[in-house]
């Protein structure tokens, strides 16, 4: 029975235990087969035709190109990147959003989409996970310092360092996932000594993550950060107040095969990452719909994993059926040392959770209170209708970039961590 247990596990974690959810290398920077250049020159360009607001002229007069000369899925995560960067560029990149994508786009993108086995928006496997690379090859890629994005919306340093810290988070986080390994293993072997100092090294990981997400402060100006680059990342369900009330048209043309269609997606999220999920996962801890009530359906957390790659997603189910940590903690005495380890996590986890809320608080909340910038007025888009609610007294009304109302969702989430505590 052991055996087979660790068997199990072993083979749970075999894809993820050395490089987290990251790539097994940097991602692809440039689709190899000439036949996509047109795609890589708009996408070298991107900040230019947004700023010049020439991006859906140049979109419109692209030729609707096929998918069949993608063939290795690193270049299929390339392609997605592009179109995800394309789409949310199209929509949002003038003074108000156009809820039309046009055949040059939505043709390619949805079949690429279907290959990744994930929505046709900008998500966060498409913004971060598949859009870094090095400085130079031998790079910590835990250090933010040495990581660039490869395609951007503004071309900004704040835009960048904004994607490459979730990188420098993932790859921090990929030593997590040993640790956790090896403590269902340690659970199955009811060895409490070894569970206890695995439970401690994953509550010091914990603290290291959050110490890199600080460094978000560095290089990133709220001001920037909001009014900038934040209405790129939205996407198009409960966007009516952003000036999509009907989602956005996917036109495919003439395709009989895949007719076009109104689509209403989230927009790139922190929730779409399998590595958050996982923490949570692996500690037993499982969230609600965000009013505190049961859900009648799918709660926002769990919707999320809709936004992430198939593998990834089958990996949370996997784990969510296969972890017993908790439930090991709360057989074990209350005095106990593997049951102060395991509070030890969930107050670092905890932790965590509000070093992200007072980063909320000070790259939205705040600057949603501050005047429109002259060169914004006039715009609509998620920033300008943020900062419109908060004005008139509707803050609990903020929309995060999946489409969720923001605070009471982040607060809710960090609760039931805290709530966690045996």
């Amino acid at each position: 029975m052991l055996q087979t247990a660790d068997s199990f596990i072993s083979d749970l974690f075999k894809d993820y235990a050395e490089h987290g959810f990251l790539p097994d290398g940097p991602p692809l920077t440039r689709l190899p087969n000439p036949y996509y250049e047109a795609w890589e020159s708009i996408a070298s360009e991107l900040p230019t035709l947004i700023q010049t607001r020439q991006i859906r002229q140049k979109i419109d007069e692209l030729p609707v190109c096929s998918t069949e000369h993608l063939a290795t899925e690193a270049e299929w995560r390339r392609a997605y990147v592009i179109m995800g960067y394309f789409t949310h560029g199209y929509v949002w990149g003038g003074d108000k959003p156009q809820d039309h994508l046009p055949p040059s786009i939505a043709k390619p993108y949805l079949e690429i989409a279907t290959h990744l086995e994930l929505p046709a928006c900008a998500t966060y496997a498409g913004l971060t996970l598949w859009n870094y690379k090095l400085t130079h090859p031998e790079a910590d890629i835990t250090d933010p310092e040495n990581l660039q994005v490869q395609t951007s919306f503004t071309g900004t340093r704040d835009e960048e360092w904004f994607m490459v810290i979730s990188v420098a988070v993932e790859a921090q986080g990929s030593k997590l996932i040993s640790l956790m390994r090896d403590a269902m293993k340690a659970v199955a072997a009811n060895d409490t000594e070894l569970l206890t100092a695995l439970l401690y090294s994953f509550a010091d990981g914990l603290n290291n993550l959050a110490i890199v997400l600080r460094k978000m402060y560095t290089h990133n100006d709220p001001a920037v950060f909001y009014h900038q680059l934040r209405p790129f990342l939205a996407g198009s369900k409960n966007m009516a107040h952003a000036g999509l009330p009907r989602g956005v048209y996917y036109d495919t043309g003439d395709d009989a095969e895949r007719p076009g269609s109104w689509m209403q997606l989230s927009g790139g999220s922190n929730a779409q990452s399998s590595l958050i999920q996982t923490l949570d996962i692996f500690l037993g801890i499982t969230h609600s719909a965000t009013d505190g009530k049961k859900a009648s359906g799918p709660a926002f957390i769990h919707e999320m994993r809709n936004y992430m790659p198939g593998p990834h997603r089958r990996f949370l189910e996997n784990l969510t059926a296969g972890s017993t940590v908790r439930d090991f903690i709360l057989s074990s005495g209350e005095q106990s040392s593997e049951r102060e380890a395991y509070n030890a996590a969930v107050t670092e986890l905890k932790n965590f959770r509000d070093t992200h809320i007072q980063m909320v608080t000070r790259y939205i909340v705040m600057t949603s209170r501050k005047t429109i910038p002259a060169q914004e007025s006039g715009k609509v888009n998620l920033a300008t209708a943020s900062t419109q609610e908060s004005q008139s007294g509707q803050q609990h009304s903020l929309s995060g970039t999946g489409g969720t109302d923001l605070m009471p969702f982040l607060k809710q989430t960090r609760d039931t961590v805290r709530d966690a505590k045996c």
